[in-house]
């Protein structure tokens, strides 16, 4: 067992979880459905890494409305690429979706794993670039105007072979499109009145879903 594999513990039994954070000095957290295991601005003083459940991630726009970000299903790190940065504090909100376990484990500890195994510097360092992916994906579809658009962009981005899933359902789009629930319905039902689209998950018009992307 060593730490790269156990950045979410997927396959080890709790017992064993909590035997091997302990040896890297961590702290192991529980919270219910709804706790937030961190607010945006928080200092990010450990690695944490949801071992168990699922969280959602939260932003606070400046017209105070609420932008989320994405769901996280353990097992995953938290905001691992700021243990070390210069402005070490957390960009969103972390709040749980279902009862959640979580590993703090001390920088000091992460900080010896790097030096002295080399297979989780590279997991650790491939994980962060992975993540510089996603938001530059994310800050993609912010900049995209129309919901039509943002709703384009992201069916596009999770079609294969001519389907597609939308993994969310209308509230949670909303929340992560930053717009209102009753547009995304509306986009949507448009969409498919439009045969671009069908309900069940169907691309009938590949050069118009782009288009909407661009306009």
């Amino acid at each position: 067992m060593n730490l790269e594999q156990c950045l979410g513990c997927g396959k080890i039994s709790k017992k064993e979880r909590e035997e091997y954070f302990n040896s890297l000095d961590a702290i192991i957290k529980n919270y219910k459905k709804g706790d937030y295991i961190a607010r945006q601005g928080d200092m990010v003083d450990y690695l944490y890494i949801l071992s168990e459940g699922s969280v959602k991630t939260e932003m606070i726009t400046e017209s105070g409305g609420i932008l989320g970000v994405e769901t996280i299903v353990a097992p995953r790190p938290l905001a691992p690429a700021f243990l070390f940065a210069d402005n070490n504090r957390f960009p969103v909100d972390v709040i749980a979706s279902k009862e959640c376990e979580v590993a703090l484990i001390s920088k000091e500890s992460v900080m010896k794993q790097l030096s002295t195994n080399e297979s989780f510097f590279k997991s650790y360092m491939a994980f962060n670039a992975n993540r510089t992916h996603f938001l530059s994906e994310r800050l993609q579809l912010l900049s995209i105007k129309t919901i039509k658009g943002k709703l384009a962009y992201y069916i596009l981005q999770r079609a294969k072979n001519g389907l597609f899933d939308l993994e969310l359902n209308q509230k949670e789009l909303a929340e992560y499109f930053g717009v209102a629930r009753p547009s995304i319905a509306r986009s949507f039902s448009e969409m498919v009145e439009e045969e671009v689209i069908t309900s069940d998950g169907k691309i009938l018009n590949n050069d118009k879903l782009k288009n909407y992307i661009l306009s």
